[in-house]
């Protein structure tokens, strides 16, 4: 398996200024008023209070990053309500930098159209993400769009066989392969846990989330041939060796060790 590797995940909560803005909200509306009268409004039109990805704004960006020196894990977090796009930048800065294999699950049909209209929205620039081959040739046979392009590779997807009805959620694969799966909270649960002001708790679920897709990327790579069985033992060893570092100061990684037995 060829390093660089990225491995991401995003955490999104709802646009409120934005709907202010889109549903001539008054004034005096409290946020949890707009979003509430933008959830009515849908239900009253029998329609889903998912909110459309234009409008999910970025709160937490996780990821694993393998490359020859190791694997780390971080994050971008934005903590002072402002930041969103430059979170996002950050995010493209390190593609621009690495130029990495990128891996998802259901990044393709969620996180990445999030971060391309949240990116348009803050003026965010990002050049190699974008190259189709009109910079680097390599990129017209091998981009981070093309559906069935590999340097972007969307697990989820792939797995399914880019079909829809065969999706899998990442929580149940991941603990039928022997892996913790989701601690703490889920994605549904984001949004309460950010108005209650657990910033940390949500950043410490998106990273093991992240982790969780890298396991799954691990146990693909020896399926196709990519890991041979002792080079998957291997990298499965360092994932773990990795956490034990982490977890005196992250209690997360503690948490995700015990379950994972």
């Amino acid at each position: 398996m060829a390093w660089p590797v990225l491995v991401f995940d995003i955490e999104s909560i709802p646009d409120i200024a934005g709907l202010r803005l889109l549903h001539d909200a008054p004034a005096d509306a409290s946020d949890a008023q707009v979003h509430a009268a933008w959830v009515q409004e849908r239900k009253d039109k029998g329609q889903s209070d998912f909110l459309p990805h234009h409008l999910q704004r970025v709160l937490v960006i996780s990821a694993v990053f393998r490359n020859a020196d190791g694997l780390r894990v971080h994050s971008f977090v934005d903590r002072d309500d402002a930041s969103e796009g430059k979170v996002i930048q950050t995010f493209f800065n390190t593609l621009e930098k690495h130029v990495p294999q990128l891996v998802s699950w259901n990044g393709m049909g969620f996180d990445l159209p999030v971060l391309n209209y949240r990116g348009l929205r803050h003026g965010v620039t990002a050049c190699k993400y974008w190259d189709l081959g009109e910079d680097d040739r390599e990129f017209k046979f091998n981009n981070y769009h093309n559906r069935f392009h590999n340097r972007h590779f969307d697990l989820m997807d792939v797995l399914a066989m880019y079909t829809g009805r065969a999706n899998a959620p990442l929580d149940a694969m991941a603990k039928l392969c022997g892996f913790p799966g989701k601690l703490g909270m889920d994605g549904s649960q984001v949004y309460s846990a950010y108005l209650d002001g657990k910033l940390e708790d949500i950043r410490r679920y998106c990273e093991t989330d992240v982790m969780n897709t890298y396991l799954m990327y691990c146990r693909f790579q020896k399926m196709r041939g990519g890991f041979t069985e002792g080079e998957y033992e291997q990298e499965i060893a360092l994932v773990k060796s990795t956490l034990r570092m982490l977890a005196p100061q992250e209690t997360h990684w503690q948490e995700y060790l015990a379950a994972w037995g």
